[in-house]
């Protein structure tokens, strides 16, 4: 996913913002002739206003003018209540390449932007969130600010297409390659533009694509998240559809060369299988897989049969694939999920049609991915609304959507969110569990955890959304940035005080699980600006220069000392509440709500601060969570009939967790994959070497 839709879909995270004035439906479109000539350097007109659309519906716009040497551009949109407000100034030297740029504004959890870049005799010298830098690039190269809105898309393609190769050194680093993907026609129902689509790569996990008509911009497109020139919204889920089936024909193209394909058995010998039964590794054995199955588990000396393909595990531990319990899946994150191990997802809200579409191309071996088990999404329709799954506006538009989720047959549970009216909910309860479904989910705006439980829910979302039960005073509004400030109170909360202790009795005594979602607690309450995030140490230099820079970004606004204090303690806090919960035996479930990936990982690392050891988690995050999805039988651990879902690593992950972080090998529904030739498709550097591997003649 490109770096703005995963900015506005960072999962569907659990904060709110205010909800902002949308652009007038009478905003002018385009400029004049002469104006555009001037702005891009051609005759194409090119608009002023653009549509920030998610999922169809409008949540914001971007308002571009031309200056005497640039532009000045406003950036602002809200989904889900939340949403970056950004004010760019940008000057552009005689090539076409930055000279200065400032922004500023928040981002979408309210971390400041005051962005500073300048040229100054040949020497770059920009501040952001992460720091102060100056240096003398050896050749001329484009600087890529660290927030700003989609229109620096359009001014780093102009300065590419002047290239001889389409390709500029980027700062702070990587380099900007320019690729023409398609071309194609799009109207506003009166004028039409012939638009070019291009991917912009190099600096981030995944080409961005949009569409420039000659030199002017006119869209920025994802599966499902659009910004897109005024006038021409109704194109928007044609251009969706398109940004879907370029990024299928990439991951396909990808899964092309990057799976071992052989038509035979396949061997891994010498290794030891990690039991979740006892929590341990065992004897070095080989693993026959054939087809999507583990056929047999042998000796390590097993003499193999003609026509296997056996992999040297190297005395590895072979560990059975991970769940990630809280997963709002794309196809970047199904692909890099398979590379970390994660094998299985469940998916807690997602547009319906795209993701039966991307379930599809998983099943089908188009392209890597988890198996999914998916949650009907329903949210109430209000200002702060999240536009996703459905959206219901009467408690007999929340029973039907239900109902309906409920006859597709392929849902395990039904999620309410934020904006749901809490008098609703025991009725769609009612008739999720008459139809044999699971009821999960947020606690709505103006309630608290202890109503959700004793109206029946089975499961509760996110700790923060129990915690705020306890420090919240009546009418404070949780669709709001309140879901994340409200935490500084929680230092100072009693954990043994009676309201704390009802409602962890109350979910003891229901059966109701928890999905605490800690490590995107960890980010928000523990990232600091110009500081690497402490849940992405492992890894983050490994990673591309966009993901590097975010990692050390703060999420929120901490403008002072005791803001710093108070959000440390709330993350002390939350880890001592999910430690009671699991000595009271509340059911805990793994999920991240980031992707997975390198943030199951971590996920799985935290727990290990509730008290749980790490042949415990491991156990617990594979044949716990199939179990807890009625998959027992069939997934969870690497026994012969079972499917093949499992990874190696060097280690042993029972002695060190963070083993389970460099992965050599993924075999996922029997398809062997080498993380180490993933990765550098997504512009990471490998962590293992590959495997040896040899046929059997």
């Amino acid at each position: 996913m490109d770096r703005f839709a995963t900015k506005i879909l960072t999962g569907c995270l659990f904060l709110a913002l205010t909800s902002c004035g949308q652009p007038s439906e009478t905003d002018s479109a385009a400029v004049t002739e002469d104006t555009a000539a001037a702005s891009t350097g051609t005759s194409s007109p090119e608009a002023t206003q653009f549509t920030v659309l998610v999922g169809g519906t409008e949540i914001g716009g971007m308002t571009v003018t031309h200056t005497e040497d640039g532009y000045t551009v406003d950036y602002e949109y809200r989904n889900n209540g939340r949403g970056p407000t950004l004010a760019e100034d940008i000057g552009l030297d005689d090539a076409g390449l930055p000279s200065r740029w400032t922004i500023e504004g928040a981002t979408t959890f309210g971390n400041p932007v005051d962005e500073r870049f300048e040229l100054i005799d040949s020497e770059a010298q920009w501040t952001d969130s992460t720091g102060s830098t100056q240096l003398l690039p050896a050749e001329p190269a484009f600087y890529v600010p660290n927030d700003t809105s989609p229109y620096w898309l359009a001014i780093a393609a102009r300065a590419l297409l002047d290239t001889a190769d389409a390709t500029l050194p980027a700062l702070p680093g990587g380099t900007l390659q320019l690729t023409e993907i398609d071309r194609i026609s799009v109207t506003s129902g009166e004028t039409s533009r012939n638009a070019t689509v291009h991917a912009l790569s190099g600096i981030s996990l995944n080409p961005t694509y949009f569409l420039m008509d000659g030199r002017a911009f006119v869209a920025l497109i994802t599966p499902r998240f659009t910004v897109i020139e005024a006038g021409y919204e109704a194109e928007d889920e044609r251009l969706r559809e398109l940004a879907a089936q370029y990024g299928a024909d990439r991951f396909a193209e990808i899964q092309s060369r990057v799976t071992q394909d052989h038509d035979g058995p396949v061997r891994i010998r010498n290794v030891r299988v990690f039991d979740p039964a006892t929590q341990s590794l065992g004897e070095p054995v080989s693993v026959l897989v054939d087809g999507n199955r583990i056929a047999a588990i042998e000796g390590a000396d097993a003499a193999p049969a003609p026509g296997e393909m056996v992999i040297e595990g190297g005395g590895g531990s072979l560990i059975p694939g991970l769940t990630d319990m809280h997963a709002h899946l794309g196809e970047q994150a199904a692909f890099l999920n398979i590379a970390a191990g994660v094998t299985s997802v469940r998916d807690m809200g997602n547009d319906n049609d795209v993701l039966s579409a991307l379930i599809e191309r998983i099943e089908s071996g188009e392209i890597a991915g988890p198996r999914v088990t998916r949650s009907g999404f329903i949210e109430g329709r209000s200002p702060f609304s999240s536009n996703n799954g459905d959206l219901v506006e009467t408690q007999d538009e929340a029973v039907a959507a239900v109902e309906s989720y409920a006859e597709r047959g392929d849902f395990f549970q039904i999620k309410i969110y934020n904006s749901m009216n809490p008098e609703w909910v025991p009725a769609m309860i009612e008739a999720a569990h008459a139809a044999g479904l699971r009821v999960a989910g947020h606690v709505p705006a103006f309630t608290n955890a202890d109503a959700m439980i004793a109206a029946g829910y089975d499961e509760l979302t996110h700790i923060n959304q129990i915690m705020l039960g306890w420090v919240l005073e009546p009418g404070e509004d949780t669709r709001t940035l309140l879901r994340l400030t409200a935490l500084r109170r929680l230092p100072a909360l009693d954990l043994d005080s009676a309201p704390v202790q009802a409602t962890l009795d109350a979910m003891a005594e229901r059966g109701v699980a928890h999905d605490p979602t800690l490590a995107i607690h960890e980010a928000l309450l523990l990232s600091r600006n110009g500081t690497v995030s402490p849940g992405t140490v492992d890894y983050i230099d490994h990673m591309p220069v966009d993901q590097q820079r975010s990692a050390r970004s703060a999420w929120a606004d901490i403008a002072t000392p005791e803001d710093d204090a108070n959000y440390r303690g709330a993350f002390d806090q939350i880890i001592a509440t999910a430690r009671m919960m699991h000595e009271r035996g509340i059911f805990l479930v793994p999920g991240t709500d980031m992707g997975g990936s390198f943030t199951l990982h971590r996920e799985l690392e935290l727990y290990q601060q509730v008290g749980i050891t790490p042949g415990e988690i491991l156990a617990w995050a594979t044949q716990g969570m199939a179990d807890y999805l009625g998959r027992g039988d069939e997934l969870g651990s690497i026994e012969p009939g079972k499917l093949a879902d499992f990874f190696l690593v060097a280690g042993d992950p029972t002695a060190d967790l963070r083993e389970i972080k460099t992965i050599s090998m993924v075999v996922a529904d029997g398809r062997v994959y080498f993380p180490t030739e993933i990765y550098p498709e997504f512009g990471i550097t490998p962590f293992t070497g590959v495997p040896e591997m040899t046929l059997v003649d």
